[in-house]
């Protein structure tokens, strides 16, 4: 949305970024310069200083002092380690909501899953990326307990950065059939079956994820934001 005076918001910005890292036209490492960005979206300094400071939260961009922002840029020995400690964690969450789940959390994880469905027959990428993230942080804060929600949000910043540079573009459909699933093995608190079909997803979802290098995308600032 813009301002009130008709000025690209802060919101617009980020979600511009995210898309150009998430469809691959903006390469880890490349440097955000706050005035070039101000040019490109013809706003103030301070409004990009903001849109990069909710990236940094994000865990999509790195400032280094003196030096400015930068896109982030994991590592494959990360995204690796990433993925083991998730498998751990989304063990440990699924397990928990397996002892017991209310209906209005079932019909919140029902609910998440129908709009992941939406974006899938969309073929919206920045909206696909976001709700499969946003799945897992949802069982994590089904759970109640401010530890996991706090570990799985991280971990889903970090993952979601992660897919949007490691991601096979000709194979990448996560798709919400597999979350479907676990949510229904969660509300018959079948943890065997849950605990199964998790492994398998988060295996399905870094197999996805070409772990060689990093590919060489475009360093052209204004051609990645346009």
């Amino acid at each position: 949305m813009t301002d009130q005076n008709g000025a690209v918001s802060v919101e617009q910005i980020v979600e511009k970024v995210w898309l150009s890292i998430a469809e691959r036209r903006l390469r880890p490492g490349v440097q955000l310069k706050e005035e070039q960005m101000a040019a490109i979206f013809n706003v103030s300094r301070a409004r990009i200083r903001q849109a990069l400071a909710t990236l940094q939260r994000d865990g999509l961009v790195m400032i280094i002092p003196n030096r400015g922002a930068f896109v982030s840029k994991p590592s494959v020995e990360e995204a690796r380690d990433v993925f083991f400690v998730r498998r751990t964690v989304e063990r440990c969450v699924v397990e928990r909501l397996c002892k017991g789940i209310s209906k209005a959390d079932t019909k919140r994880l029902r609910e998440h899953v129908a709009k992941e469905r939406i974006a899938n027959a969309d073929d919206i990428t920045t909206d696909i990326i976001k709700l499969s993230g946003g799945f897992h942080l949802l069982l994590a804060e089904t759970t109640g307990s401010d530890f996991l929600f706090a570990t799985m949000r991280d971990l889903i910043a970090r993952s979601s950065l992660i897919t949007a540079v490691y991601r096979n573009t000709n194979r990448f459909n996560c798709g919400p059939d597999e979350h479907a699933e676990i949510v229904e093995a969660i509300v018959t608190n079948d943890v065997d079956k849950a605990t199964r079909l998790m492994a398998h997803h988060l295996e399905h979802v870094e197999s996805e994820l070409d772990l060689t290098e990093i590919r060489d995308l475009s360093h052209d600032l204004r051609a990645a934001l346009a």
